[in-house]
């Protein structure tokens, strides 16, 4: 048994860590519900005036772009904060907005309210996405971050899940104004234990100079200090220590794979939203009727919690860089296969592929960007993640929207996101080697460059 393992042994540290996934889990369970739920009311808001007023498809698709602009702000927000004040605000921070957004939402009247609602629980949201990756990062044993991430990500496509299950049975009409009422629910539900069970990151108080908090912190949640003694091997994080947040990303360490782990989250998120915005209504014009579209839906969702979480698995032993490229590669071969006319149990089975390749695949890139930047960087590295990414996302539902306004068929539709797909592939396979954990603040089961094994912590990359 190696170090950390003996160290999370600790009855305190194992239970501080299930709170820590449990309440980052539900928090992105609502994520992922906000990312469905507008999907699964468009039917209604297109056919129905009375609701918001008359709404275009164009518009319905910048309707649905102004949440994820909401995510790009929220997420740079709190990874230009989240690294100087703390995960442990950020979220609870977070929590509240998005509730009191999401709840607002169910009343509005007029397409100008309902955007601009839209555009602020994107805030919220996204400062949840940005923070919880860096968390899980500093409190899960390093060999097995990848599926504790997946679990926590995962909490994407189960919200998506829920949302389309209670949309099936929300009445038209009004309905869908319950479906948004819902989404307020961490307010009363999320938010009490996050204040009681949520505490901060002790490795992220060490690397702010709070040795005595972190100390406390420490002792009550049983999650272990990391060794502050510099490595040998590590002289360039000594140099760049004093870099923190988006300014480290800067340096000559971190700016190429920035980029890089930039434009494959905008990938992954372009696919993501895209279908989840457009897929029962791409299905809807062909042929399938309102529950089956959402039923599309839930097996997209699904497909992506099962997938990632094997997918995960895979990660921690062979590297998340290559597991990544293999599901993107995935998704493009079932958003291909899409376009032939299969029976449905072969068409389910397609789309369960694609919410792997897309949703799930997005799960396992934050979990990679969440482990490849140390502690001074991490909330700023995910928070770029998140937020460079969703200029992918805000694109998502505009592709999908100007491909039904211009006539196009389903089948051109999916033909572009698996070419979409394809590019993610290929810029996963150029990211660089993993950089190692700065030697001012490194993993508290790094002692040097080598792991108890003896294998090089960039062994998975």
């Amino acid at each position: 048994m190696n170090t950390e393992q003996h160290r999370t042994a600790d009855p305190r540290h194992r239970a501080t860590l299930r709170w820590i996934v449990a309440i980052a889990t539900a928090a992105l369970v609502f994520d992922g519900y906000d990312l469905v739920v507008y999907g699964t009311v468009v039917p209604v808001l297109l056919r129905d005036p009375s609701q918001i007023g008359t709404l275009t498809v164009g518009q319905a698709g910048a309707l649905g772009s102004y949440a994820l602009v909401g995510v790009m702000v929220g997420a740079l927000t709190a990874g230009a904060v989240g690294d100087h004040i703390g995960r442990r605000r950020v979220m609870l921070t977070g929590i509240v907005w998005f509730s009191i957004a999401m709840g607002l939402s169910a009343f509005a009247t007029d397409i100008t309210v309902f955007g601009a609602l839209r555009f602020l629980t994107g805030i919220g949201v996204g400062a949840l996405v940005a923070t919880v990756g860096a968390l899980i990062a500093e409190f899960a044993p390093p060999h097995r971050r990848n599926v504790y991430n997946a679990i926590v990500y995962s909490g994407v496509p189960a919200g998506g899940v829920l949302a389309a299950l209670l949309a099936l049975l929300a009445s038209d009409g009004d309905g869908w104004r319950m479906l948004f009422l819902f989404g307020a629910a961490p307010l009363v539900l999320l938010l009490p234990l996050a204040l009681l069970r949520l505490p901060e990151s002790p490795k992220w108080l060490l690397a702010r100079g709070h040795a005595v908090r972190a100390r406390e912190v420490s002792e009550r949640t049983g999650v272990p200090l990391p060794d502050t003694t510099p490595s040998e091997a590590e002289p360039r994080a000594v140099e760049e220590k004093t870099k923190v947040g988006f300014a480290a990303l800067a340096t000559r360490r971190y700016a190429l794979p920035t980029l890089l782990l930039g434009l494959m989250s905008s990938s992954g998120l372009l696919l993501t939203y895209a279908l989840n915005t457009w897929l029962p209504e791409i299905m809807g014009q062909s042929g399938f009727g309102k529950s089956y579209a959402l039923l599309f839906l839930l097996t997209l969702n699904g497909g992506a919690i099962v997938g990632g979480l094997l997918a995960s698995r895979s990660a921690d032993r062979l590297g998340p860089k290559r597991v990544i490229a293999t599901t993107f590669v995935l998704a493009a071969a079932a958003l291909s296969l899409l376009t032939l006319g299969v029976p449905l149990g072969v068409l389910l089975a397609l789309v369960a592929v694609a919410g792997v390749g897309t949703i799930g695949t997005q799960v396992l890139i934050y979990g990679f960007v969440s482990h490849y930047y140390d502690t001074v960087a991490r909330a700023a590295g995910v928070a770029w993640c998140a937020g460079f990414g969703r200029l992918g996302g805000i694109g998502g539902p505009l592709v999908g929207g100007a491909l039904i306004s211009a006539g196009f068929s389903p089948r051109h539709a999916f033909y572009i996101f698996a070419g979409v797909a394809v590019l993610g592939a290929l810029v996963t396979c150029f990211v660089p080697r993993r950089a190692t954990e700065s030697a001012a603040v490194p993993d508290a089961s790094v002692p040097g460059p080598l792991t108890s094994g003896g294998a090089s912590v960039l062994a998975h990359d």
